[in-house]
């Protein structure tokens, strides 16, 4: 996003105009199209790539972080990090699985690939707006944008920020480590645990069913919802 930061945000935020903020006090507003806007005594501003968004697993997809930061760890800890991502339109991540537990709630309509090694098949599973999944420890996944807006999730994991080595394991770095890659410091008690052979086949796994079925689209019913959630905001936000 490039010129003035307040082009496209509203004058008041719900709930009442920014200037009446007690200081230290934040307010955000996760609009339907997908943006983010950040209201403080300061004013409010448009969140985007360029102003306090990182990096988020792969480029093109970006983090803001609530709780914690990127430094999170058992050694770094604050028992979990809480941040808002923004999922470029019609994307995903890339397969991977967390050294921790992982919640994520979708503000859109979103799916989520997940490799269930009970019945050695991978399970994709569609989201809509308001829907809240959890993600095991270590379990194979990847998240995907199924609108043709960015999708705002508001995402928490216990005990990682993105710049631990085990904060996002993709299948090359399975690979890597099943081949005897030494732990850097702070993954021993993950890779104590986990058959890197078996991830990387199981990430490798939902990456060919990404490949071969592509992202899939919003129903006609989900693109009709979503063009009325976008006259309810602009009915329940001044402009």
């Amino acid at each position: 996003m490039s010129g003035n930061p307040r082009d496209g945000i509203s004058d008041s935020m719900p709930g009442g105009a920014w200037g009446t903020l007690p200081e230290g006090v934040e307010l955000y507003h996760l609009r339907p199209d997908g943006g983010i806007e950040l209201a403080d005594r300061d004013g409010p501003r448009l969140l985007g790539p360029e102003r306090e968004f990182l990096r988020f697993i792969d480029d093109g997809q970006f983090a803001h972080y609530l709780v914690g930061d990127a430094t999170t760890s058992p050694e770094h800890p604050s028992n979990a990090t809480v941040k808002l991502g923004v999922v470029g339109p019609r994307s995903a991540f890339t397969p991977h699985a967390h050294g921790g537990e992982h919640f994520v709630l979708s503000l859109g309509h979103a799916a989520c690939g997940l490799y269930d090694a009970d019945r050695d098949r991978v399970t994709d599973i569609a989201l809509t707006p308001g829907t809240l999944i959890r993600i095991p420890e270590m379990m194979p996944h990847s998240f995907a944008n199924r609108g043709t807006d960015p999708l705002t999730i508001l995402a928490a994991n216990t005990g990682y920020g993105i710049d631990h080595e085990d904060y996002a394991i993709t299948a090359g770095e399975a690979e890597r480590r099943a081949a005897g890659g030494i732990p850097a410091a702070g993954q021993v008690a993950v890779a104590a645990a986990t058959d890197y052979r078996a991830l990387a086949a199981a990430l490798r796994d939902i990456e060919r069913l990404q490949r071969d079925r592509g992202i899939s689209t919003t129903t006609v019913r989900e693109r009709l919802a979503a063009r009325l959630r976008r006259v309810a905001t602009a009915l329940e936000v001044r402009r």
